[in-house]
């Protein structure tokens, strides 16, 4: 099988046109680095089957960065039939850079010019013919994202594999083609391979060829020796970027023709958006409105607040209990439901009231035996249905975030971010992995990988799972839920996007704290090129919701079930392995008194009595999956007596149960959610962490988790219980403020060991 490799610069549609070439489910989104491995895939329609590599987006094949020398590595040492460039015809200069390093590699190149229906819309003119004479290799015209010139591209692709191709440089005529000359000639005669672009490299000075060939540097510093005092100096570097875009704009520019309405006005509509998204004042206060309308849209009850307005409400009661039931997936007291309350309570009423209710009344039909009912109607099902429930409502601040993504926005967001995150030790490109987090932290950390400090990517990795994830969202909503159900005054959508931004304060505290302890070093530089606004493609979001539909699926049919018949078993036996008529003689309740003492200075531990081991054991749940939270709500109500037949809304009810039969208060809770926000990820996340965490300190980053999140929740039950404990932490953290402030001042100095070098902090 023939392989095809796609290169090309972040935001150039590369992506998208792998997918369209392979139908593969990888996810699309709008911002630098969201490639970050090689994705694989296979293109059908020539006559021979073709393997198609999807490269991350780099800006150069420069070692910087971890996905720069990916690539690199792969087109060298891999040796793909050919290359395909994906340039952003809409930005040309800047993405020919790149195809101008990948011409100096002896491999068939085809240039794919992208997005050339967003040129042809803006009037704009580009010559295929004109460009591909240039350049000397292959050029075709593409839409990625309308599946436009894709079948030409590849039969193009295919006919330059069946020829070998020898890399030219535009530096020929440099100032340092003498050198570049000399060097390739002495690595063609050690039978190195693509000797033009290690000669190249070399000549820029680049780590990995400087430490593979030290003769061939030698003549190169020889070279400089002798040209000291040459206007281009010793940088290298540079002087061959410079030529590099000095050719681009004097060969290639030519074949891009502007309209004479774009002369005119040198703003386009993404600019003049920028004045307002992007503005100094503005921009964050904006950001937080998004992100709010996103959270209310998902959990909000009163569709744009229009019962509190004008009184939109609906609480009618037919007698029908079906009826009333479906009625009020639409409609309920608060009002119009919105499109996540719709989702929630349609899937709760089909899940619960409907399955549930039929599942329940078969087996009691069919006099199945009391332990069988409670296995399958509490352990398995009432778990699985519970964590179901709250899926579409996932999907739908997936949904919210894929499009904030795919339009270009949370590039901006991230390049608006970089100003306040540099205080804090990080760049703005840090935020993107990020903001990933709050869709799932597996990916987001592996997106870490586009970082290029490694302080940098390890303080990320840590504060990651603080940005809430899909899985812990069903957490807040049945606890925030329960709160307002049980408090007056007490919104539910506000409590849960608090908390949300709690997280992300936490995650920016912590961040500070570690550049000033265990991380202290310089932030390193962010360049970020801002894509276009464009209306996402409904094709690529539908894609990534239904790769996040089967993650939870997934989940629910394997590690959910298995869970749930876990607790359910050592909450129905004792270890003599007898069906036990009170919770409280059962495995799980010994085992949850034993561990409770942990969990008191949180506010649910002893606190509670006889059942204060509940939330304990539903935090301890939580480590392998954060949906077994839920889950075990669902398995443990049903233990101490809920009915789960008379539930109206999933998961709250549950709460609402178990406060009442706990008795913890809602200081408790908040601080339950707060550990649960913070504390060690579910197992999947915690082993990409490892993976992705240097060897040794991995340990250091599962302490950093458990111990910022009991102190957090420590410390919150305590100010919300006790108000005058307010002033102790916050003179605590005054101390701890003043204590660093005045070390990087130099007024308090750390001990030196006796050969008077700093000692090791």
């Amino acid at each position: 099988m023939i392989k095809f490799a796609l290169a090309g610069n972040p935001n150039c549609g590369k992506t998208t046109l792998f997918n369209a070439l392979t139908g593969s489910t990888a996810h699309v989104g709008n911002w630098p680095g969201v490639t970050v491995d090689k994705r694989e895939g296979v293109y059908k329609k020539l006559d021979e089957p073709v393997q198609i590599v999807d490269l991350p987006g780099i800006y150069s094949l420069s070692p910087y960065t971890p996905e720069e020398v990916i690539s690199r590595n792969f087109i060298i040492d891999e040796k793909p039939d050919c290359v395909i460039n994906i340039v952003d015809a809409t930005n040309l200069e800047r993405n020919l850079y790149l195809t101008t390093q990948l011409m100096e590699i002896d491999v068939p190149l085809v240039v794919a010019l992208n997005m050339i229906d967003a040129v042809k819309k803006s009037g704009d003119k580009l010559d295929a013919r004109t460009l591909e004479k240039a350049l000397g290799v292959p050029v075709v015209e593409i839409s990625a994202l309308k599946n436009e010139g894709i079948d030409e591209l590849m039969q193009r692709a295919a006919a330059a594999a069946t020829q070998p191709r020898t890399g030219s440089t535009v530096l020929a005529r440099s100032s340092i083609a003498h050198v570049i000359d000399d060097v390739k000639i002495a690595l063609r005669g050690k039978g190195v391979e693509n000797p033009l672009f290690h000669a190249v490299k070399l000549t820029e000075g680049d780590e990995l060829e400087v430490s593979e060939h030290p003769d061939e540097m030698r003549m190169v510093n020889e070279f400089k020796e002798q040209h000291k005092d040459d206007v281009f100096g010793g940088d290298f570097e540079a002087l061959v970027a410079d030529e590099r875009y000095k050719y681009i704009s004097a060969n290639f520019s030519g074949a891009l023709v502007r309209s004479a309405k774009r002369e005119k006005s040198a703003l386009t509509k993404s600019d003049k958006a920028d004045r307002v998204l992007t503005n100094r004042w503005a921009a964050i206060p904006l950001f937080v409105v998004i992100l709010f309308a996103v959270f209310h849209l998902t959990f909000g009850e009163d569709l744009l607040y229009l019962n509190a307005i004008f009184g939109f409400a609906y609480d009618v009661e037919t007698g029908n209990a079906y009826l009333d039931a479906f009625v009020a997936v639409f409609f309920n007291s608060a009002g119009i439901s919105t499109p996540g309350a719709i989702l929630f309570n349609l899937t709760d009423f089909l899940m619960n009231t409907c399955l549930g209710g039929w599942i329940a009344e078969g087996m009691a039909a069919a006099g199945a035996a009391g332990w069988a009912q409670g296995l399958v109607n509490d352990g398995i099902w009432g778990g699985v249905a519970g964590v179901m429930s709250f899926v579409p409502q996932v999907l739908v601040l997936f949904l919210f975030l894929s499009i904030l993504e795919d339009s270009g926005y949370m590039a901006r967001v991230a390049f608006i971010l970089d100003r306040i995150f540099r205080r804090f030790g990080v760049s703005g490109r840090a935020f993107i992995p990020m903001i990933m987090g709050f869709g799932c932290s597996v990916p987001a950390v592996v997106n870490t990988r586009t970082l290029s400090d490694d302080k940098e990517r390890i303080m990320t990795t840590r504060v990651i799972p603080f940005f809430t994830c899909g899985a812990k969202a069903p957490i807040l909503a049945a606890i925030c839920g329960a709160l307002a159900s049980a408090y007056t005054g007490v919104n539910a959508e506000l409590l849960v996007f608090g908390l949300y931004l709690f997280g992300m304060v936490m995650a920016i505290v912590m961040l500070l704290f570690m550049r000033q302890t265990s991380m202290r070093g310089e932030v390193p530089p962010f360049i970020m090129e801002l894509p276009a606004y464009h209306v996402p493609q409904f094709r690529s979001l539908m894609i990534h919701l239904w790769d996040k539909l089967k993650h939870y699926v997934k989940k629910a049919c394997t590690i959910i079930v298995a869970s749930s018949i876990v607790i359910w078993f050592m909450q129905s036996f004792a270890w003599d392995f007898t069906l036990v008529e009170d919770i409280n003689d059962s495995i799980l309740a010994d085992i949850g008194h034993f561990v409770t003492w942990i969990c008191t200075p949180m506010g649910f531990g002893l606190q509670l009595g006889t059942y204060g081991w509940v939330f304990v054991v539903a935090a301890v749940t939580g480590l392998i999956a954060k949906e077994n939270v839920v889950s075990t709500f669902f398995v443990l109500a049903a233990g101490l007596g809920f009915a789960g037949a008379e539930q109206t809304e999933s998961g709250i009810d549950e709460v609402l149960f178990l406060m009442q039969t706990t008795g913890i208060t809602w200081q408790g809770l908040i601080a339950f959610c707060v550990f649960n926000m913070l504390t060690v990820p579910c197992f999947a996340a915690a082993a990409v962490v490892k993976g992705e965490t240097p060897k040794g300190r991995f340990k250091f980053t599962v302490a950093f988790w458990m111990l910022t999140s009991f102190v957090t929740a420590t410390c919150l039950y305590l100010m919300f219980t006790w108000v005058w404990t307010v002033a102790i932490v916050a003179a605590v953290v005054a101390l701890v403020v003043l204590f660093f402030v005045l070390r990087n001042r130099g007024v308090i100095r750390l001990g030196r060991k006796k050969n008077n070098t700093p000692a090791k902090e």
